[in-house]
């Protein structure tokens, strides 16, 4: 009977963590950039006490219950790009340890986001690492990517569902790196591809997480080890995360309530955005031809705007005209062709 009930009771709680496969919420900085004051963030997400500074004490400082950087650090900070500071603390009465990355804010202030990289230009493929290098060589303000989940939960970047014929959620890694892209490379992992766009301080880093069919467990545990892979490289300051998936985005939104989100799907009007504390759109242009009010209540709002796919001039020309801080194209130099013969049309 002993037996019998503690296999009923380990079967419940394997029932529990299927059925709830968000982790605990994590410890986040409410900024990571530095750009130009002294006082960099809070820590957020949790009853946070006894915050120490471990590392790097000649950089860095907690005071006023916010990180802060010292006259050495600021110096420090502009000659080296970036800063690693590690801090313990109680968080809900336990201790923890998390290491921080700050920025120097070196990011461009243009409307370009190259769509899967840029890559129409050259003999490459999109979503590749060479179509990553180039959107940070043509001076791009980010880069936009795709995340899927390998059977063996494995991230990587592809846009479509399936790679080379085989469905990526069906096959392992290991399986499907077998193939490789058009241009010679390997199928990139989320790993790697992040790891490459940190390499630079230009080009920020869109990562757009993928639905999946295989029902609301998975896409929470795909968001969850997207976010999960980006505090654990420290990547926060690069990152901006979109989904056509509202729940992904609202998972997102509890483990790290400082990400950059920005919803796609367009059924959503601002306020209903806003209701649900989501701080972006980024909208099919034809969504916001339909809604121009939406373009006006945004702003109003203090919400990030963004627009996808828009290649053609006179439609670049239109969203330009509207102040849109960012377009996603799949021709980044025809946009900065545009701004460079017509900079009126910019912010």
């Amino acid at each position: 009977m002993k037996t019998v009930l503690l296999g009923i009771a380990a079967l419940l709680l394997t029932v529990a963590v299927k059925a709830n496969p968000t982790p605990a919420k994590m410890v986040t900085l409410s900024n990571y950039i530095f750009s130009g004051k002294a006082e960099i963030g809070r820590l957020i997400n949790g009853t946070i006490e006894k915050v120490e500074v471990v590392s790097n004490r000649d950089y860095f400082t907690w005071k006023k219950e916010q990180l802060q950087l010292t006259k050495k650090g600021e110096q420090a900070i502009r000659e080296k790009k970036e800063l690693t500071v590690d801090l313990t603390y109680l968080l809900d009465g336990k201790p923890e340890k998390k290491a921080f990355r700050i920025l120097h804010d070196q990011f461009h202030r243009n409307p370009v986001i190259a769509h899967r990289g840029a890559w129409k230009t050259l003999p490459t493929t999109e979503n590749s690492i060479k179509a990553l290098q180039q959107a940070v060589k043509l001076g791009c303000a980010g880069s936009e990517f795709d995340v899927h989940m390998t059977k063996d939960d494995s991230l990587v970047v592809n846009h479509d569902a399936h790679f080379k014929g085989k469905a990526i959620e069906d096959y392992t890694y290991a399986e499907l790196s077998r193939e490789r892209l058009d241009n010679g490379e390997m199928l990139p992992t989320l790993r790697s591809y992040l790891e490459e766009g940190m390499k630079q301080y230009g080009t920020k880093l869109i990562v757009e997480i993928k639905p999946t069919d295989k029902g609301a467990e998975r896409a929470v545990i795909r968001a969850r080890k997207t976010v999960e892979l980006v505090h654990e490289l420290g990547a926060q300051a690069w990152v901006s995360y979109i989904s056509f998936d509202y729940n992904i985005l609202l998972t997102v939104q509890q483990l790290d309530p400082t990400a950059h989100l920005q919803f796609l799907n367009g059924n959503k009007s601002p306020d209903e955005l806003k209701k649900d504390g989501m701080p972006g759109l980024d909208y099919h242009y034809s969504v916001f031809q339909k809604n121009e009010n939406w373009i006006t209540a945004a702003k109003k709002q203090g919400m990030v705007l963004n627009v996808w796919t828009v290649n053609d001039e006179k439609l670049l020309r239109y969203f330009l005209e509207k102040g849109f801080p960012m377009i996603t194209t799949n021709e980044p130099e025809l946009l900065f062709s545009i701004l460079k013969t017509s900079p009126s049309v910019s912010q």
